[in-house]
């Protein structure tokens, strides 16, 4: 079966970009989450996965390298494992894929790994800018800064609540209070969730 990745950060970002290669027969799994997540925690990358254990699918495309993620480490984890089913990985922007008549692309595999550091180094980049601008509100006293006793990330919070953004990322999400009974989680988590993923 061929199947197409596609991830977006928010709620409010389009899809339609990476569907420009579709193959008219591919299944499509769609993430709404912040690529920092790593893959296995993803709602629809793990059901991916799954029809992968099962053996259902065989040719996987993505738009671009950073739809995997954006942990060079977690991106080359999740390519591993593809290589490991004998899956191949398309990239459409560089009309690359991973194995070439069954055999690894060893030209497609230096490409990736370059792409994933890439990709890495402009989300540190961004998140030095973030403490930059920080830096500058303190100092005009208009930042908070972060609740007393906690050095979390955005990123470290928004990981272990990989349901809580599941629920809140559906077409017709439930309610705050439903959430928060389905995932066993407090009203106020689920609040700041959202939150923090429709800042993304």
């Amino acid at each position: 079966m061929k199947t197409r990745y596609i991830r977006v950060s928010t709620l409010n970002q389009k899809i339609e970009r990476q569907l420009l290669k579709q193959y008219p027969d591919e299944k499509i799994y769609i993430d709404k989450i912040s690529g920092s997540i790593p893959f296995d925690q993803r709602p629809s990358a793990r059901e991916l996965l799954r029809d992968i254990d099962r053996n259902k699918i065989q040719y996987i495309s993505v738009s671009s390298i950073d739809r995997l993620g954006r942990n060079t480490l977690d991106v080359l984890q999740t390519i591993e494992k593809l290589h490991c089913n004998e899956i191949c990985l398309k990239v459409d922007n560089l009309g690359l894929e991973s194995l070439v008549d069954g055999k690894e692309n060893p030209t497609f595999k230096l490409i990736i790994s370059v792409l994933a550091n890439i990709s890495e180094m402009e989300r540190n980049s961004l998140l030095e800018r973030q403490r930059e601008g920080i830096q500058i509100a303190k100092a005009k006293g208009i930042y908070k800064g972060r609740l007393k006793n906690t050095s979390e990330s955005v990123d470290e919070f928004l990981a272990k609540y990989p349901n809580v953004i599941s629920y809140l990322n559906r077409k017709n999400p439930p309610t705050i209070i439903e959430i928060a009974k389905l995932t066993d989680c407090s009203k106020n988590t689920v609040q700041k969730v959202k939150r923090y993923i429709n800042k993304m």
